[in-house]
């Protein structure tokens, strides 16, 4: 009951930030260049037509006045129509947000699975050939831009090799979605017993996916090797060599213990990060995911889309803290949630 009353607390306490964040998006939004009821009304419409419409979508009213109305829809789960698409935001977040988390939770469970170990190694032999590979590979994942990798990526294993499938979706051409349960078809094809499906799904989401865990690689092996050495140089190993404890037991109960803290940091950054910021890996290999949506948003001035969009970013953040708060007291008791 207590735990649960202070993770009430927690996003109490981020109600502030997220109205902060509607407040600031909003008026962005309206300096935008562009007319969304020009966009709306097409090319041939006459003045008289595109103040019609302007009045019809409330933007004829003050600003002060469209955010009151903005936020009596939000209260309501409303978070309008997108004039791009003439859906409800809510139903188009809720299609494409899916499709955005199986691509960045995959990535991210490539690039630990890789970054960690190699972290981890790098910091156990210092200065040697695994140490400057863990650097080149970190170099190398800061320099090179998303969009750039990801089409050497198609072009090596798409265009030459002929491996890989067509950079075009979730599915191939041949392959129809699963039944929606959860809107991860990584999950929802095995749970119908398709795995044609489910394979299908996966070969889709192999380069995009290698494409954002080489990016993401680098900050986690950066992170992990520089925790890892400040660990093994602290006053407590040399305590517990003296003490005669094995090797492994020194490593895993305590260097990796207190150097994974910061790691789980910068992963909970990483994500946040990755996941409105993969707009060039969904636009390279055609993803519906939200970070394309928002773009296509941005580009017409679909005001709810955009506005939708950075509330979803906003909610995700929220909890994403608060999850990282929660693994940091499964990992080490020291640290207290209610603190």
């Amino acid at each position: 009951m207590a735990r649960l009353l202070v993770i009430l607390g927690r996003f109490s306490q981020a109600v502030p930030t997220v109205f902060g964040i509607l407040v600031v998006t909003f008026l962005m939004t309206r300096a935008l260049p562009g007319d969304p009821a020009a966009f709306f009304a097409g090319p041939a419409a006459t003045p008289e037509s595109i103040a019609e419409i302007r009045a019809k979508l409330g933007l004829d009213k003050p600003l002060p006045v469209q955010f009151g109305k903005y936020v009596s829809d939000l209260a309501q789960g409303n978070l309008g129509q997108s004039i791009s698409t003439g859906q409800p935001v809510v139903s188009e977040l809720a299609r494409r947000l899916p499709a955005s988390l199986e691509l960045t939770l995959v990535a991210l469970a490539m690039s630990v699975a890789v970054a960690v170990p190699l972290g981890i190694l790098a910091a156990l032999h210092q200065d040697t050939w695994i140490d400057q590979l863990c650097r080149f590979i970190v170099t190398a994942g800061v320099s090179l831009p998303t969009f750039f990798t990801g089409l050497v990526l198609v072009y090596v294993f798409y265009f030459l090799l002929g491996i890989a499938p067509t950079p075009l979706g979730r599915l191939d051409i041949i392959s129809l979605p699963p039944p929606h349960i959860t809107g991860f078809y990584l999950i929802d094809a095995p749970i119908a017993g398709d795995w044609k499906t489910a394979w299908s799904a996966l070969k889709q989401l192999i380069l995009p996916s290698t494409t954002l865990a080489l990016f993401t690689l680098a900050p986690l092996a950066r992170m992990t090797r520089a925790s890892m050495l400040q660990a093994l140089s602290s006053e407590y190993i040399r305590t517990a060599r003296a003490c005669g404890l094995g090797r492994r037991k020194i490593l895993t109960d305590y260097a990796m213990r207190n150097a994974m803290l910061p790691v789980i940091t910068t992963l909970g950054m990483v994500f946040s990060f990755t996941l409105g910021a993969n707009v060039l890996v969904e636009k390279v290999f055609s993803w519906p995911g939200i970070g394309s949506y928002a773009i296509e948003a941005l580009v017409v001035s679909d005001y709810a889309a955009v506005q939708g969009f950075v509330l979803a970013m906003a909610i995700l953040f929220v909890v994403l803290n608060l999850v990282v708060d929660l693994v940091y007291t499964m990992i080490d008791p020291r640290v207290k949630i209610d603190g």
